[in-house]
């Protein structure tokens, strides 16, 4: 028997991003639940964020910005391209941490309060 796709959730966000925000932005992305939650490896350890995935049982992983910048985003922001090599830190970590071969299952969505962005990608299997 195949094994199944595994869903990774990748975010991004600014300063002063609260659990709400990465639980709004997964919520509008889908709600699919994540194996786990991928982020720019200089972002891997805000409380916040590590707040949100030990409260789900899921584990982070840090994506450095050579591996986002490998990845091909549907979305071009000048700022995410700036500081971190990629036009969607959320689209490019879910992508490289779901592996070669991943699919994007959209674009990137923002939360309502604009603090964190995220984006569901598709990949290998179990």
């Amino acid at each position: 028997m195949a094994g199944h796709a595994v869903i990774v959730a990748g975010f991004g966000f600014r300063s002063g991003v609260s659990e709400g925000s990465f639980a709004d932005a997964l919520a509008k992305a889908g709600g699919r639940s994540p194996a786990c939650i991928a982020t720019a490896a200089a972002k891997a350890d805000d409380p916040a964020l590590q707040a949100f995935a030990a409260a789900r049982g899921l584990a982070v992983e840090a994506v450095d910005n050579a591996a986002l910048a490998r990845q091909d985003t549907r979305t071009r922001s000048e700022a995410s391209q700036a500081a971190h090599g990629t036009g969607s830190v959320a689209e490019a970590a879910a992508l490289a941490a779901a592996g070669p071969g991943a699919r994007l299952l959209g674009s990137r969505v923002v939360s309502t309060d604009r603090r964190a962005t995220c984006a569901l990608a598709e990949g290998g299997t179990t």
